[in-house]
């Protein structure tokens, strides 16, 4: 608990995944703490991080700031925002109230289970990643605009989220050393599709240099029909209509059926306890919090307390701990509306406690002996504590 006047918020932790460039850390935590009163607004961009402190300014709520952080980085941060994409979000109000959406991308009705194989079986290189095929239906629009309804303030209209959006892409932001770089290096693969070639390479084929204004008509044009159409105005009319017309050009598989009926989930956040913090992160089919929360409970059992910070015992033991999670990822996780995902063996204290009796402080555990756990392995170790709570219960 926190007395003190500083806000400690339960806001909003939005995590969009692109289809596109890798994410990848860029710089160094800073040492200098920051500090807000009133909220604060964190994003991979300063441009659209400052999108969001505008509209708080404006009296939305984090939701609404959540909302135009979104589409802010669908322009200004392509690795990290996107209309072609989806993501996750999770969220823990003020008032108590948590929960998840899921708008990732949904496989296209015509997939299937062979489409990235050659008649003989084998993988196709590279076509579940590069090939048009490969694309999902995208989730992101859908997603923000729902959570928008469901739970902003009701101050702000979607057309004032939208509008930090709209001008960053019309009127362009200047480009960063670090975005100018990627653009640079992503080049070959900007190469492989006109319309990214289009965006993304300039039209001299000079590189792209620090301070260079980064500007996308094209993608103003979509916001603003989104700021006017909702919803409709991605997947349905005109712009999913081109959306459909490039799958075809290239083979891909998204239908305007599959656009328009596309629409976002909530679903019960994964939760746990890590030295007496209440944990709440994203549930399947996101892999990431119920990995954490497992990975959480190994170091706690382990003791990492005892192990000075990034020394290399420390980042032994959390090598070592992230593999084992892995392990169980690879083997048990999945799409919860399809695969029966053992989540209370990735919460369960008693299962991280087995899961650390084979790490060696000394030695790394060779790969091959690094399996998964079985949910079975659950049930045994926590049968003997719910007969020790009935027992306790009948003394009582």
């Amino acid at each position: 608990m926190c007395n003190n006047k500083f806000l400690i918020m339960k806001n909003i932790i939005l995590q969009l995944v692109s289809l596109s460039l890798l994410i990848k850390p860029i710089f160094g935590a800073s040492s200098n703490p920051i500090y807000g009163e009133n909220g604060m607004v964190v994003s991979t961009s300063m441009q659209a991080s400052q999108a969001g402190i505008d509209i708080l300014k404006k009296g939305g709520n984090a939701i609404d700031a959540a909302v135009a952080v979104g589409f802010a980085l669908a322009v200004t941060s392509s690795s990290n925002g996107n209309l072609g994409g989806g993501g996750f979000l999770v969220a823990s109000l003020i008032d108590g109230n948590s929960f998840t959406l899921d708008h990732r991308e949904k496989a296209p009705s015509s997939s299937g289970r062979d489409m990235f194989l050659d008649d003989s079986g084998a993988v196709i290189p590279g076509m579940s990643l590069y090939s048009r095929a490969g694309s999902g239906v995208p989730g992101t629009v859908d997603g923000l605009i729902r959570i928008l309804k469901d739970h902003g303030s009701g101050k702000i209209t979607i057309r004032q989220v939208l509008a930090p959006a709209i001008r960053l892409a019309e009127k362009g932001f200047l480009l960063s050393h670090y975005e100018a770089r990627q653009f640079n290096a992503y080049k070959s693969f900007f190469e492989r599709n006109d319309a990214a070639a289009n965006i993304f390479i300039r039209k001299d084929n000079r590189p792209w240099k620090e301070n260079d204004r980064f500007i996308q008509r094209d993608l103003s044009k979509t916001l603003k029909r989104i700021a006017k159409y909702g919803r409709d105005g991605f997947y349905t009319g005109p712009v999913a209509k081109m959306i459909v017309e490039e799958m075809k050009r290239g083979n891909g598989l998204i239908s305007m059926d599959d656009l328009s009926n596309y629409s976002s989930k909530y679903r019960d956040p994964v939760t746990g306890y890590y030295k007496g913090y209440e944990v709440i992160s994203m549930g399947p089919p996101s892999s990431g919090g119920a990995l954490l929360i497992n990975m959480l409970n190994m170091l706690e059992i382990y003791g990492e307390d005892s192990l000075e910070w990034n020394s290399s015992d420390y980042v032994h033991i959390l090598t070592e701990v992230e593999r084992r999670a892995y392990a169980d990822r690879a083997e048990h996780m999945g799409d919860p509306d399809y695969w029966d995902v053992p989540l209370e063996m990735f919460r369960s204290k008693e299962y991280a406690k087995h899961r650390t009796t084979d790490i060696n402080i000394n030695r790394a555990t060779p790969s091959d002996q690094v399996y998964a756990g079985k949910p079975k392995m659950v049930m045994n170790l926590l049968r003997p504590l719910i007969i020790q709570l009935w027992i306790s219960g009948v003394m009582l």
